[in-house]
């Protein structure tokens, strides 16, 4: 018999890609108000709070005893997961792959090499090949840490 599959629409829509909010605010960096930067880590933050919220109101809804541990920790697995695979690891990432551009930018006597969009479009370029590598590296290391240490791994 074929099990349905239950969608999260924080982790299986491209609802997904509000969490990547601050990424594209990093790579737009060079050339916009840092004020709007700062909005885009706002909106990834939103996006990471949500999902939390999510994750302990659909664990409260099926859990039949410990609710509040179970939600308790479900919640805070997530918000730990979607901190560091959503804001923090990708956008300093980010972050670095355009300062380092900027650096070689600085270096260099090619003035076809100047421009202040060279960084913004490598930015770019980098979130699709990162977000993988990222989200599989978060979940291994929370796996032999944080839910190894308190003994809750998440459906």
């Amino acid at each position: 018999m074929n099990e349905i599959k239950e969608i999260n629409i924080y982790r299986d829509t491209p609802i997904r890609y509000l969490g990547y909010a601050n990424e594209i605010g990093e790579a737009f960096r060079p050339i916009i108000p840092h004020s709007i930067v700062w909005f885009s880590y706002t909106v990834a933050s939103g996006y990471v709070l949500a999902d939390t919220i999510n994750s302990g109101f659909n664990t409260y809804s099926n859990s039949v005893t410990t609710k509040s541990k179970n939600v308790l920790l479900s919640m805070t697995d997530t918000l730990l997961w979607q901190s560091f695979a959503s804001v923090i690891i990708p956008g300093y990432t980010i972050n670095r792959v355009c300062a380092a551009v900027q650096f070689i930018q600085k270096k260099s006597n090619n003035t076809h090499l100047k421009s202040r969009w060279i960084p913004t479009l490598i930015g770019l370029a980098t979130i699709p090949i990162i977000i993988h590598p990222i989200d599989n590296l978060v979940e291994e290391i929370m796996n032999i840490t944080y839910r190894k240490w308190i003994r809750y791994y998440p459906k």
